[in-house]
């Protein structure tokens, strides 16, 4: 079960990707809280910016510099 709370944010955050995994992350319910224009505008917001987290960064470090990624 997924309890899906969705409120007024950044709509850089209210993506049709966020909502899609929550639907998919359900196996036998789903509940969604929140007002339907935005979750109209969830559905319609198919935007995919490039995520700059510096994670390949912090992983190079950590492991000294020893690590094989696909990029």
């Amino acid at each position: 079960m997924v309890i899906m709370p969705i409120s007024q944010t950044a709509p850089m955050l209210l993506t049709r990707n966020l909502l899609y995994t929550g639907m998919t992350r359900a196996k036998k319910l789903l509940i969604i809280i929140g007002n339907k224009n935005i979750i109209d505008f969830m559905i319609k917001n198919a935007d995919n910016k490039k995520r700059n987290t510096g994670l390949l960064y912090k992983l190079e470090k950590l492991e000294g510099g020893n690590i094989a990624l696909n990029r």
